[in-house]
């Protein structure tokens, strides 16, 4: 294979469910886990997935993103992969989180036992001003600092800032692998890693990379995404501009308005009377 070949990219949520929403790649999901969390591999005894369908609904809808729902070790975690920046998206991330903690409360039980909700947002745009890629939010006291639940955690990891703030934490060895986009990029991470894990993965990717079926939901999926893009930041650009437009006739009105004034102002100081005023200046004059 040629090093400068392109490869289907992992970032893509149709590419990306394809690995970590397939029953057969839980050692590789939980491999993944413990890096994205920092918890020990040996930690995870059991992973449940529960919507690893794609439906083609899904896969042509210009504006679908990837939402997979994991129960491990009777946690509850969510991945979701967004590629292109939206507005509002702290705030669709917290309603998110809301839904699947509240959801899975079954009717006549104790809210005690409602699970651990960890959500993972893996962005391939920058959202806090910061250089570290990853964000950890809990919910605590501000003062004491004291956690109220650690039923609550939501992760962002920001892959553009992945080679700004490098810790070789096996974390980025993953996002890496999310990032790659040729052929050269996957041995060059074949090269570097230690995770048994990470190897599977682009073996998997490669094999991907050359299934013609495949390489075609990849192409399709990435145009309608870089349709969302254009049809998003089209509507910011109008909204700008019309927001200029508004504001240069806002001006035009508030200069003839200052004009007005002072034209009024001369004539009464040149003797002209009220009636006189309304007479010469009609409804220019209020």
């Amino acid at each position: 294979m040629n090093r400068e070949e392109r490869i289907v990219k992992l970032k893509l949520d149709v590419i990306f469910k394809r690995v970590f929403g397939n029953e057969e790649n839980k050692d590789i999901i939980a491999a993944f886990l413990s890096a994205m969390l920092d918890i020990p591999r040996e930690s995870i005894k059991k992973i449940y997935i529960n919507n690893v369908e794609l439906t083609p609904e899904n896969l042509y809808q210009k504006f679908s993103r990837l939402d997979l729902k994991l129960d491990v070790d009777g946690k509850i975690v969510n991945i979701e992969m967004q590629v292109n920046s939206e507005p509002d998206f702290r705030e669709r991330t917290l309603y998110y989180w809301s839904k699947i903690y509240s959801e899975d409360l079954k009717a006549g039980e104790e809210y005690g036992e409602l699970k651990q909700t960890i959500c993972i947002n893996i962005i391939n745009f920058n959202l806090f001003d910061c250089s570290d890629y990853h964000s950890h939010f809990k919910v605590m006291e501000s003062e004491r600092h004291e956690v109220l639940s650690n039923k609550f955690a939501i992760h962002f990891f920001e892959l553009k800032k992945v080679g700004k703030a490098r810790r070789n934490k096996p974390v980025e060895d993953w996002l890496d692998l999310i990032n790659a986009e040729t052929e050269e990029d996957l041995m060059a991470i074949q090269k570097e890693t230690k995770i048994p894990e990470v190897q599977k993965t682009i073996v998997i990717l490669r094999e991907l990379s050359g299934d013609e079926k495949v390489r075609q939901e990849a192409y399709y999926r990435e145009k309608r995404l870089h349709d969302e893009a254009t049809a998003l930041g089209s509507a910011r650009r109008e909204g700008r501009a019309e927001g200029r437009a508004e504001g240069r006739a806002e001006g035009r009105a508030e200069g003839k308005a200052e004009e007005r004034i002072e034209m009024i102002q001369r004539m009464r100081e040149n003797g002209a009377t009220e009636e006189q005023l309304k007479l010469l200046l009609g409804d220019m004059y209020t």
